[in-house]
């Protein structure tokens, strides 16, 4: 077993056999039963580039058996940061056949992110991109690699440079080791197949284990609940690492039921509404942020979207006109809210609940062994309709952070269960509603920032006594970030000279804050401590001031 892995306690792995979650089958097997039956289907489509199930399974096991003979093993773990290209999907399939753990990892992230998850994970091998925009990213991942000792393959995808290998050639070249040498892998189906990544509140990210029987469950039943069918054309815009369009269902989803995945680069309206009109797209994924952009956009009248059937969206709260304006503008299709964590439980609303359902609630678990508890502070359950903090555990929802014993001793109750920090209500329809977060987290359409990671970087400025950054409300992403200062004496800081401090710190650019104020001291709860709840609604009256001197 891995070591910082947390597994499922031995009665509850019983009870999740007995009741047919989990198959006790690694997905490589898994899907290879898929790879057979739907051989001659079309299971990618990369711009010009499609690839049927057989070709997947081919071009995996060939990639596959030349990162063996590279030196990677089973449970070695791998961090790509690949953009939405075929690459990405051949490489996660390829990795599964080796019992090699992928890391959830975003080609946004930058070095203070991909140190992290290295020096977290003991991880082998990286994977990125050439560049990706005005990034070049070999000088980043040398650094990662002359500070971490486990780091020993660079692979790149585009032109190699000194010490990094290409990927296309390990796509490529005719593998010199047999196929058989796949089948002398022995992969445990209860140890990881994927670490996927938490928000946290700590400024250190968490890697969430979910295992090849939990992850198989959640991709099969997810799809179920949503139709996904040998039919079924699904879009994937959103970043592939992401939970949802991996596997809830997303990609896995598809490839369980012979169904098509087709990736989009980008998530400009046009881009997205072209390939929903020339694939025949039946679903897509959305967080609201990109949805609302979607439905503003003139262009949305130009395509023909009447081939879809389901508008997933997750990642945050969907306000109700959202969703109705969407269903006018597209009628074919079921818009659909659902609530996911990486760590685990998904609820979803169905199909056939009644409208003022879909509107108001987030949807109810998909899992009868799924068990969910809104409890108090003392760990104590709310009566029926009160709101209180989600905990819960189930077949496809962790028992533990890797490697991280003193942040699990916290974050789960002595019976298990995970306290996931949503704060919610049951709705009277037995579906959930979400009434905020206890987290101290900034949701920026739907990528979660730990206000406290970006703190600690700009209590670094020399300029800075004391900061607090708290989210501020947006009508396209949901929330953005503000940070609000108080100066040393005799400093001043403008948000220009921050950003800029902060890229230096070389984080991911959805972490900026994008609003600055300095203040001369933080307003304090009766506990004594930075009341963040005032300062988010100090920066939201003069957000609303602000819009209203506009209009005026």
């Amino acid at each position: 077993m891995l070591e910082g892995f947390v597994p499922f306690p031995p009665e509850f792995q019983r009870r999740y056999r007995e009741r047919g979650y989990w198959r006790d089958r690694p997905l490589a097997q898994e899907f290879a039963a898929c790879f057979a039956r739907y051989a001659d289907r079309v299971a990618l489509v990369d711009g010009e580039r499609q690839y049927t199930y057989r070709d997947v399974d081919r071009i995996t096991d060939n990639l596959a058996l030349n990162l063996l003979e590279l030196g990677l093993t089973p449970l070695d773990r791998v961090v790509p940061t690949l953009p939405n290209v075929a690459e990405f999907v051949l490489l996660y399939f390829a990795l599964q056949k080796i019992g090699a753990i992928p890391i959830a990892a975003l080609v946004t992230h930058r070095y203070l992110e991909i140190s992290q998850f290295v020096q977290l994970s003991g991880a082998t091998t990286c994977v990125y991109p050439e560049a990706q925009g005005d990034f070049r990213f070999a000088s980043t991942i040398e650094r990662v690699q002359r500070e971490s000792p486990s780091l020993g393959f660079r692979i790149v995808l585009g032109a190699a440079g000194a010490g990094e290998i290409p990927l296309a050639e390990l796509i490529e070249r005719p593998a010199r080791l047999p196929r058989s040498a796949l089948g002398k892998i022995a992969i445990d189906p209860a140890d990881p197949a994927v670490f996927q990544l938490s928000g946290g509140t700590t400024g250190i990210p968490k890697l969430i284990p979910r295992t090849h029987n939990d992850y198989a469950y959640n991709s099969k039943t997810a799809a179920e609940v949503c139709r996904v069918t040998g039919d079924t054309v699904v879009l994937i815009a959103l970043p592939i690492a992401h939970n949802l369009p991996l596997a809830c269902p997303g990609i896995q989803g598809a490839f369980f039921n012979g169904g098509r995945v087709v990736l989009s680069p980008t998530t400009r309206p046009a881009d997205v509404f072209e390939r929903i009109q020339r694939h025949r797209v039946t679903h897509l994924k959305v967080v609201p942020a990109f949805l609302i952009r979607l439905i503003n956009d003139p262009a949305i009248g130009d395509y023909d979207l009447s081939s879809l059937r389901l508008i997933q969206s997750g990642g945050q709260r969907m306000q109700p006109e959202v969703r109705l304006r969407t269903q006018g503008l597209v009628p074919s299709a079921f818009v659909q809210e659902n609530f996911g964590m990486s760590e685990g439980l998904l609820m979803f609303v169905r199909w056939d609940d009644p409208d003022e359902v879909k509107l108001e609630t987030c949807g109810r678990p998909i899992c009868p062994d799924d068990e969910v508890r809104l409890i108090d502070d003392e760990g104590r359950e709310v009566p029926a309709g009160a709101v209180g903090e989600l905990s819960c555990r189930g077949p496809y929802t962790l028992r533990g952070y890797f490697g991280a014993p003193e942040y699990n001793a916290r974050q789960f109750t002595p019976d298990g269960f995970y306290r996931s920090g949503d704060l919610m209500r049951l709705h009277p329809s037995g579906n959930y509603v979400v009434e905020g977060r206890k987290k101290d987290l900034i949701n920026r359409g739907g990528e979660k920032i730990s206000a406290e990671e970006v703190e600690n970087l700009i209590l670094m400025h020399p300029a800075v006594q004391n900061v607090a950054c708290v989210p501020m409300p947006d009508a396209n992403l949901g929330e953005r970030m503000c940070a609000f200062v108080v100066p040393r004496p005799g400093r001043s800081l403008a948000l220009k000279e921050l950003v800029a401090f902060l890229l230096e710190k070389e984080i991911a650019k959805f972490k900026l804050p994008e609003r600055l104020e300095v203040v001369p001291e933080f307003p304090v709860s009766t506990f004594g401590k930075v009341s963040k709840k005032a300062l988010a609604e100090t920066v939201a009256q003069k957000l609303a001031a602000e819009r209203e001197a506009k209009s005026a």
